[in-house]
């Protein structure tokens, strides 16, 4: 039979062993849940959605639109579930009955959402200043008339003219670098907005916009030159002998200037929010209050540097295109 002094000596030992898992199991879970809900926010702000929610006080569903066997249009994920047909696997849009991902998908997309948000606001800008202009055509310009002169004004005469020796095509060209730099400047200023996206903190924009890009350089190449002048520009100007060698060197080089451009904006401006939300991590990832003033200042001063950033990547975008354009018009020679 057990002494009860030894019975009542060992519980007293235990209790503070269940007390400390107790304890340690409920750190773990608190930790977890921080870790889950930074998780969260996370792929929230950098990832594409079928869906818009702005700090779970707004949400819009957005259409689903497929293309199999035939066109599917859904007015949502929730509806394209409900008909079974399709379903969301990990994120994926897929066959219910083979797992198969459709042939194409043209469905509206958070980013999507927000690239038509920036270039509603350009347009109702553009649109009022116009109507100022007409309305006030012998008074100074002032207010949004100001910022619109002003960006046209430095797109034409510090970027187009400068790297573009042909005059008529840099006048030609004008609207279209403008837009470049207006649309991505805005893309660009939308993803500081808290809660909101970077259209441009996706390789699909950016491998569109440099697609175009990569269109309009050697178009004008081939419209200033000719269509001969063009395929001897593959030549690189080098010696008969050496075109073996140059041709390969200059198609690697034709293609390597849009993905440069695509790379370089994609990386710059998911990776300013990446550090942002890396910084903000902190905070989950202590749980002390004491961090919390600390990693707000590095925030503010990411964020401000980032205001910085939206800007330059525009500008050195729509600058680098606009060289590119002057190289394809300007012929090698013999002497280079």
């Amino acid at each position: 039979m057990a002494n009860p002094l030894e019975v009542q000596e060992s519980q007293h030992q235990n209790m503070p062993q269940s007390q400390n898992m107790t304890n340690s199991t409920s750190v773990q879970q608190s930790g977890n849940g921080s870790g889950d809900l930074f998780n969260n926010i996370l792929t929230s702000e950098l990832l594409n959605h079928h869906g818009v929610t702005y700090f779970n006080a707004f949400h819009l569903d957005l259409p689903v639109i497929l293309y199999d066997d035939k066109f599917y249009f859904y007015s949502s994920m929730k509806a394209m579930n409900e008909k079974g047909i399709y379903k969301e696997v990990h994120k994926e849009i897929v066959r219910a009955e083979t797992g198969a991902p459709p042939k194409l998908d043209l469905s509206v997309t958070s980013l999507v959402f927000y690239e038509w948000i920036g270039m509603l606001i350009i347009l109702i800008a553009a649109f009022i200043s116009a109507r100022k202009y007409k309305n006030r055509e012998k008074k100074a310009p002032h207010g949004i008339q100001n910022i619109f002169e002003y960006a046209f004004q430095f797109v034409r005469d510090e970027i187009v003219l400068p790297t573009i020796p042909n005059y008529k095509l840099a006048t030609q060209l004008t609207p279209y670098f403008i837009g470049l730099f207006l649309f991505i400047l805005m893309m660009n200023m939308l993803g500081l907005l808290p809660g909101a996206h970077t259209p441009t903190g996706n390789i699909a924009v950016t491998a569109a916009l440099a697609v175009t890009a990569f269109l309009v350089i050697n178009g004008s190449s081939i419209k200033e030159i000719g269509l001969w002048g063009w395929l001897k520009e593959l030549t690189g100007g080098a010696p008969i002998y050496l075109v073996i060698i140059m041709v390969p060197i200059e198609i690697i080089s034709m293609f390597t200037k849009p993905f440069a451009l695509t790379i370089r904006l994609f990386a710059n401006m998911t990776a300013g929010h990446v550090v942002i939300l890396s910084l903000l991590g902190l905070i989950f990832l202590f749980q002390m209050i004491a961090v919390v003033p600390f990693v707000s200042i590095f925030v503010l001063f990411v964020y401000f540097l980032e205001l910085l950033i939206v800007v330059i990547q525009a500008y050195i975008f729509t600058i680098l295109t606009s060289v590119f354009v002057g190289l394809a018009i300007s012929p090698h020679t013999e002497e280079h």
